[in-house]
């Protein structure tokens, strides 16, 4: 994780940043939160982390989450 700058990220600029081919950011978006749903422990520790499905920003915290179960983009 020592490459990827870990910050507070809009969902789709994370999610662009894990599919950067797709189409639009809301494609993207919709790939990146089917991934994050289908990992329970990963979706378990980001409600612990104050994940809001509605929320529109990854914390940093939140962002290094994702990282340790998805790894860098």
């Amino acid at each position: 994780m020592a490459d990827f700058p870990v910050h507070a990220y809009p969902k789709k600029e994370l999610a662009m940043c894990y599919f950067p081919d797709s189409a639009d950011a809301h494609n993207a978006v919709t790939h990146l939160m089917r991934w994050i749903g289908k990992c329970k422990p990963l979706m378990t520790e980001l409600q612990r982390a104050h994940y809001h499905k509605n929320d529109r920003w990854f914390t940093p915290r939140q962002v290094r989450i994702i990282l340790d179960f998805l790894g860098e983009p």
